[in-house]
């Protein structure tokens, strides 16, 4: 696996792991950790939306060379 694949894979963990507390329970740790608003917690959440592109681009990759 590429380190490119390893880190998106573990920023969508995070991301995952972010929205099931938002959603269970109404708590958002990437805000806690730094901060409501800020610009680091904004930088994650960008982090873990360009993620969810690169590897939805990845998977499809690896759908195309399976099926061809």
């Amino acid at each position: 696996m590429q380190p490119l694949n390893i880190l998106t894979l573990v920023l969508l963990i995070v991301g995952g792991v972010n929205w099931g507390l938002v959603g269970a329970f109404g708590f958002d740790l990437v805000a806690a950790i730094f901060g409501a608003g800020s610009l680091l917690a904004r930088l994650v959440y960008v982090l873990v939306g360009v993620s969810a592109l690169f590897q939805i681009t990845t998977a499809r990759r690896q759908m195309q060379a399976l099926a061809g």
